[in-house]
């Protein structure tokens, strides 16, 4: 299966033990990346296994996947759909137009639906996703993969 495929199917619900790590260039840079994960515009996306990808992210951020994503749980912001990118919520009203609010990372995994816990949980699969920006700012976001 190709990393295009791993995306792909990981979106669509399909790699629910799964993690996709997004790692901008502008925050790591390392070729050896792309032989795991596919090459996007200005960064790398992974697609893998639970325990390898918390590992991986861990190696490449210096902060553990579940700690960050807890860090960044208070902060609601909006990750992009194919979690290449996101927008700070820094970025909106910020007097300091020159302020670069570009997504540094993004850690998501899904979670299967869940009918019992209700809410968003009870429409379908749910994609939980977090995002460090460059200004510093952690933010989360999620959404069933039915919309």
């Amino acid at each position: 299966m190709t990393t295009t495929d791993k995306r792909e199917a990981f979106l669509a619900g399909e790699r629910l033990e799964d993690v996709a790590l997004f790692l901008a260039d502008s925050y790591v840079s390392d070729d050896r990346l792309e032989q795991f994960g596919e090459r996007i515009d200005d960064g790398v996306l992974i697609v893998v296994d639970g325990e390898r990808g918390r590992n991986a992210f861990k190696a490449a951020t210096g902060t553990g996947a579940m700690e960050f994503a807890g860090s960044a749980m208070g902060t609601e912001g909006v990750v992009d759909g194919d979690l290449t990118g996101g927008t700070c919520p820094e970025a909106a009203g910020s007097e300091a137009e020159d302020e670069d609010h570009h997504t540094q990372f993004v850690f998501a995994f899904a979670e299967e639906q869940n009918e019992e816990v209700g809410g968003l949980y009870a429409d379908g699969d749910v994609i939980h996703a977090y995002a460090q920006c460059e200004c510093g700012t952690a933010y989360s976001d999620r959404w069933t993969l039915e919309e």
